[in-house]
């Protein structure tokens, strides 16, 4: 859009380039305006809604990771409602099927005895979808996901079919450690833009929640966006400029994670299997232009870098044994890769 501006020539270019920043303000305002709803219903939680805001923003899916009760359900279900978006959920048990999820073909019986067979769709024909305790059911039925999030497609009986624009997969995620949970397999993990952690609440939002759950039931949250704001939202995050210094950061960055690298610290080399790959590093520099655009500037800096790194990367680095064994976890990693390569990380 504004690199359209600058197209037109000089004379056109202050005239334009007003409109285009009006335009991008107003954007920005209503994706604002949406977090402040969802935050009205969801106490407490700011970064993860932050967060999730900022993955959708980027057209990417999202892992809520949490014990039972904290919210993660409500968030999703809000989210649904304050941006106006179909919504779907499907609840991951251990007898879940594949066809549970994409649909299915029935035979219609005929008048005159004939028959045909009619694909009906299934819940993952959503604009939303809600995969609920998605390590609950197996890791087959996980993979029902993989065409879905990467392709925005579903394949029944060779035949592909397009699902409804935009395209949101928001899984929660009981931590594995839990009893009846199965690991994600690595190539599913990895198709989610951000892993999201939801935290316990403190203890003055802990009294809100429950001053506000107890009483009257409170008025639902007001539909601010539409499916194609966030269309829009999309396309402009995209055509938002990085600095070439800020794209090598985030290049350093993740080589920096890969213990086979020259430039890998000695806690890469001691406790990753496997480091971030070119998708990771494709989602931390679309994060960071996406937060850049909620801090009301045009352009990417280190710290919008900084502050993307655990979401976008925690859940594509995989650790070894030796990690388990001393109780590393891979934020831990990120941290010294982050404090060494960009001189901060958030924490």
């Amino acid at each position: 859009m504004l690199e359209q501006t600058a197209a037109q020539g000089p004379a056109a270019a202050p005239e334009e380039g007003q409109r285009a920043k009006a335009l991008l303000q107003r954007e920005v305002a209503k994706i604002r305006q949406a977090m402040d709803e969802v935050g009205r219903v969801v106490l407490g939680q700011q970064r993860p809604i932050e967060e999730l805001f900022i993955s959708m923003m980027c057209g990417g899916h999202a892992l809520l990771e949490g014990v039972p009760g904290l919210g993660k359900t409500l968030l999703v279900r809000t989210v649904a409602q304050v941006c106006g978006l179909r919504f779907s959920r499907i609840q991951f048990t251990p007898d879940l099927m594949p066809a549970d999820i994409t649909g299915t073909l029935v035979f219609i019986q005929g008048d005159r005895g004939d028959g045909r067979f009619e694909f009906r769709p299934g819940p993952i024909f959503a604009q939303l979808v809600l995969a609920d305790e998605i390590n609950r059911a197996t890791p087959k039925t996980q993979s029902a996901l993989l065409e879905a999030m990467q392709e925005g497609t579903v394949t029944v009986a060779g035949e592909v079919h397009g699902l409804p624009q935009p395209f949101f997969v928001l899984a929660t995620q009981n931590p594995i450690e839990m009893e009846g949970t199965y690991p994600l397999p690595e190539a599913q993990v990895d198709r989610f833009f951000f892993r999201i952690r939801i935290p316990y609440p403190s203890a003055d939002v802990l009294d809100a929640i429950v001053a506000e759950t107890t009483g009257p039931v409170p008025p639902p949250p007001a539909a601010v966006l539409t499916p194609e704001d966030l269309q829009r939202m999309h396309e402009l995050t995209r055509h938002v400029p990085v600095a070439g210094h800020v794209r090598q950061a985030a290049v350093r960055l993740v080589l920096a994670t890969q213990p086979d690298q020259s430039q890998a610290p000695d806690i890469v080399r001691k406790y990753v299997r496997y480091g971030v790959s070119p998708r990771g590093a494709q989602a931390l520099v679309l994060a960071a232009k996406a937060r850049a655009l909620l801090s009301g500037r045009y352009n990417v800096s280190v710290d919008d870098l900084a502050a993307v790194v655990f979401p976008a990367l925690g859940h594509r680095l995989h650790l070894n044994f030796q990690a388990e064994v001393d109780g590393i976890a891979p934020e831990d990693v990120l941290r010294s890769v982050a404090e060494m390569v960009l001189g901060r990380s958030r924490t």
